[in-house]
């Protein structure tokens, strides 16, 4: 537009939008103070003001810059000798199709104004660039700048990421169809896709993102539910992968730790499709996916704590329930159960262990993944109030008994590997929703050969209260060691009282030692939880398990039971029982409980201690 004359009062080239062609200016009239730069439409489909600009920075050196939000996401490089610093477009384009000085750009800088002219060759078809609403910078053909995938590039700027974040081997892949988006967390309006992607990326619980209504509104997932086929309208997704290069690394260090001695599956939620779906193999799970099942890892999703770190509860994509122990840093004692559980509880299966689902290696952190199960702990409730005591009645406990029984025949006679279990105790039997027991914590477990008896230790590990006589004062284990912490654990169950207290007015006894008293005076049923009310019936059952329980904690290993006959004992009622031997320990004088520091805990996993004296015969 002119004025009749040579002035011009408008044209196009001062006012760009989205579109740069050829003799188009980036940079500043330095009289009028006006600046030609590109600005983004907000999406595809709707040609408001977007939120990316490109232009010209001349405050330090002469650069392109793309912004985001008034951020800085992109820059060209310095320009010097006529070219500028990254060769982003260059690297672009085949080598007969190299622009002029600049890769297309001429650098002009004079009293009236700086600018970057583009100047494409006279052989590119269609020259112009495009800022698209997603930041990308590309031609008809091809893209030049391009930083949305977090995978480092020239003249991209490496966002402040969280530590569950990898921009190296993780990005989202878009997909549309595959999944069922459930349990969205955030909606966020006038939303671009790369608003959407940074929301994600800085929020570890996400593990993928939408958009909707024409692109403008974003929906971060914290769960997807894989699905082979969609009823219905699907969904646009863009799902968080992991690179196999990852997998591989993991599974590296995994051989190097000497935990595994085979290839491992990754969990992917596409081929694990059914919930709980049994598999013989462990799974590697990543970081981040652990981080959004247990949003990431926060207090209330924690179950508690032990020497090797926290547990948390956490949710699959595909909605399974797992349970996740995470080693603390600071455990010694943590870094050889987690070799030690991926070693030996990977190749164990019966229904009364626990089932290790996979691990998961990245950096400084170390996971294993379980099978969750719903009603904690044995402890909890046999140790607990009243109210949780009489959800445990006389039937459910035997059948926990029977239970336990058999999953240490499976580990001492009928699996793959014989295994010395080395803390048996109620806080590592685990209750299904059924209240069907399950054998948990094999991180002290010990593997024996079929022709060895016992094994010698300078390191004693295991909970004081439980561990054998011989354990403790020389360090050796057997499969009669566990023998006798089932014992100490069957009359906890019959009792509802811990081994470590005192029960005698007259003299302080632990329970072995007030069992053994109340057995010799024929007032065994004395020691029975009164809670229980299952009626006289169960009274026979009830004194056959004390007198089995008393002799699995015999002073001599030799004279305790192997499981095989204790399984026996407890099913068959007419079978004639021994008479037990006067059990190992009695507590004269107060018990202490001594505070064990920290850097000793390896060597036990309570911070109680039983001051205990052997009785002289």
């Amino acid at each position: 537009m002119s004025d009749g004359t040579t002035r011009v009062l408008w044209q196009s080239f001062d006012y760009p939008t989205d579109t740069l062609l050829p003799g188009m200016k980036l940079g500043i009239n330095l009289r009028t103070g006006h600046q030609w730069s590109l600005t983004s439409w907000l999406t595809n489909q709707i040609p408001a003001t977007g939120y990316f600009s490109f232009g010209a920075d001349f405050r330090n050196n002469s650069q392109l810059i793309t912004w985001w939000r008034g951020k800085i996401y992109w820059t060209s490089g310095f320009w010097h000798n006529g070219n500028l610093s990254f060769d982003n477009l260059r690297a672009s384009l085949p080598q007969k199709d190299h622009w002029n000085d600049g890769y297309g750009f001429r650098y002009m800088s004079n009293k009236k104004e700086m600018y970057f002219s583009f100047h494409p060759n006279e052989s590119v078809f269609f020259p112009m660039l495009v800022l698209l609403p997603s930041g990308v910078l590309k031609s008809l053909l091809r893209t030049y700048v391009h930083c949305e995938s977090h995978i480092e590039r020239q003249g991209c700027v490496k966002p402040d990421l969280p530590k569950c974040r990898n921009p190296a081997s993780q990005r989202f892949q878009y997909t549309d169809g595959g999944y069922v988006v459930s349990e969205g967390f955030m909606f966020d309006d006038n939303a671009t896709s790369v608003d959407c992607h940074f929301r994600c990326w800085n929020n570890c619980s996400c593990v993928a993102f939408s958009l909707h209504l024409a692109e403008t509104r974003c929906v971060i997932w914290s769960r997807i539910q894989p699905r082979k086929y969609f009823v219905g309208e699907s969904q646009q997704i863009y799902v968080l992968q992991t690179d196999k290069e990852e997998n591989k690394r993991q599974q590296e260090l995994l051989f190097e730790l000497g935990a595994i001695t085979k290839p491992f599956t990754k969990h992917n939620s596409k081929k694990h499709e059914k919930v709980g779906k049994k598999t013989n193999e462990l799974q590697l799970f990543s970081f981040q996916s652990l981080a959004a099942a247990t949003n990431n890892f926060s207090i209330e999703n924690k179950l508690g704590e032990g020497g090797f770190g926290p547990v948390y509860k956490g949710k699959l994509l595909d909605g399974q329930e797992i349970a996740i122990k995470r080693l603390s840093k600071s455990s010694r004692q943590g870094l050889v159960e987690f070799k030690n559980e991926i070693a030996l509880i990977a190749k164990l299966q019966h229904d009364n262990l626990v089932k290790l689902l996979g691990c998961c290696i990245k950096e400084e952190e170390k996971i294993l993944i379980y099978e969750y199960l719903p009603n904690k702990s044995l402890d909890f409730f046999i140790f607990g109030d009243p109210s949780k005591k009489n959800l445990l009645n006389w039937k459910k406990r035997y059948n926990i008994i029977e239970g336990i029984t058999q999953g240490l025949l499976y580990l001492h006679k009928f699996s793959r590997l014989r295994v010395i279990h080395r803390d048996l105790k109620a806080s590592n039997i685990l209750l299904d929703n059924e209240m069907n027991p399950k054998i948990s914590d094999f991180g002290m477990a010990r593997i024996f050969g079929q022709d060895e008896c016992e094994a010698n230790t300078n390191r004693v590990v295991g909970t004081y209260g439980y561990m054998s006589p011989e354990y403790v004062m020389q360090g050796i284990f057997s499969t009669k060691s566990d023998v006798f912490s089932f014992g100490v654990l069957l009359l906890e169950i019959v009792s509802s009282k811990k081994n470590h207290s005192n029960y005698h007015y007259e003299r302080p006894l632990n329970l072995i030692g007030y069992a053994w008293e109340l057995w010799k005076e024929g007032k065994e049923l004395e020691l029975m939880d009164q809670t229980l009310c299952d009626g006289p019936s169960s009274n026979n059952v009830v004194k056959r398990c004390i007198h089995v329980g008393l002799l699995c904690v015999q002073e001599n290993p030799k004279d305790r039971p192997t499981m095989s006959d204790v399984v026996l004992m407890l099913a068959n009622e007419s079978m004639q029982l021994s008479i037990p031997k006067q059990p190992a320990f009695f507590i004269r004088g107060i018990e202490q409980e001594l505070e064990i520091p920290k850097r000793n805990s390896e060597n036990c996993s309570l911070n109680i201690v039983s001051i205990s004296v052997m009785e002289a015969r």
